[in-house]
């Protein structure tokens, strides 16, 4: 029951696959399938199994004695399940989980270069990525230039409809999406941070929520130590090198991480 991206190993190895895609986004995979046909795949071999009824179709797929291996992109909440369902017949498991991606910015650092790659790094497909850019630290020498910058950049980004071209930031994916991302606004806030940029719920219909960013976010805020998943950037100040890696360390979501200095012996 691989995702699409890891079907190819099991198909080179001979194995058919069965792909359950999310429940929000099943056509992407339904329209893959007739490229798949159209390049040779045999019908058969790659089955896709869309439904809203997620939980009892998988436990039901992994009790097969038929499957040998789970792959599973999602959050770790659900992975910890898929696990727990695979280890009854000591499944493959190959997880991709959530992300807490932390992004050093150092006191030498091209601030031009950083703010570039500090927006491809938070604001592809919204923030809704596991290798997101989640925790922006930033050393206290350049921190309010870079600030001023990453602002005006995320500023310029328009909101507005995904099928408009001049459009840059459209709609999460669902509802709870959108009020974990204001919740974590809002918890942030009520902590100690300051909104530069952001912010509010926009009104209407569709699951909006604008570019944020927050400056001087504490350690206790929730969006700290969890995926924020959306068009939110954290952003702190630091001096201390060893403590900074420490922040940067202190997650259970060890998928991604980015720094930027001109020093390469600092990688």
């Amino acid at each position: 029951m691989p995702k699409a991206a890891s079907g190819a190993p099991a198909l080179a190895a001979g194995c058919p696959v069965i792909i359950k895609p999310a429940s929000e986004t099943p056509l992407t995979m339904l329209a893959l399938m007739p490229l798949l046909e159209e390049a040779g795949v045999p019908k058969g071999v790659v089955n896709v199994l869309p439904s809203k009824k997620t939980g009892p179709i998988v436990d039901h797929l992994l009790h097969d004695p038929r499957v040998r291996v789970v792959s599973f992109t999602g959050s770790t909440e659900i992975g910890r399940v898929l696990l727990r369902s695979a280890a009854d017949q000591v499944l493959k498991p190959a997880m991709e989980l959530g992300g807490n991606a932390p992004l050093i910015v150092f006191e030498d650092a091209d601030i031009d270069v950083a703010v570039e790659g500090a927006m491809l790094a938070k604001m592809r497909n919204l923030g809704e990525a596991c290798t997101a850019a989640n925790r922006f630290y930033v050393h206290t020498k350049i921190f309010d230039r870079f600030v001023a910058k990453f602002k005006a950049a995320m500023s310029s980004l328009k909101v507005g409809n995904g099928l408009d071209p001049d459009t840059d930031v459209g709609p999460l994916v669902n509802k709870s999406t959108k009020d974990k991302v204001a919740f974590f606004v809002q918890d942030a806030v009520a902590k100690g941070a300051e909104i530069k940029l952001g912010g509010e719920n926009i009104s209407g219909p569709g699951f909006y929520y604008p570019p944020t960013v927050l400056v001087n976010v504490p350690e206790s805020a929730e969006c700290v130590a969890d995926e924020i998943f959306g068009p939110v950037a954290s952003t702190e100040t630091w001096e201390d090198e060893e403590e900074v890696i420490r922040k940067a360390n202190d997650t259970i979501f060890g998928l991604a991480a980015g720094i930027w200095t001109k020093d390469s012996t600092k990688g």
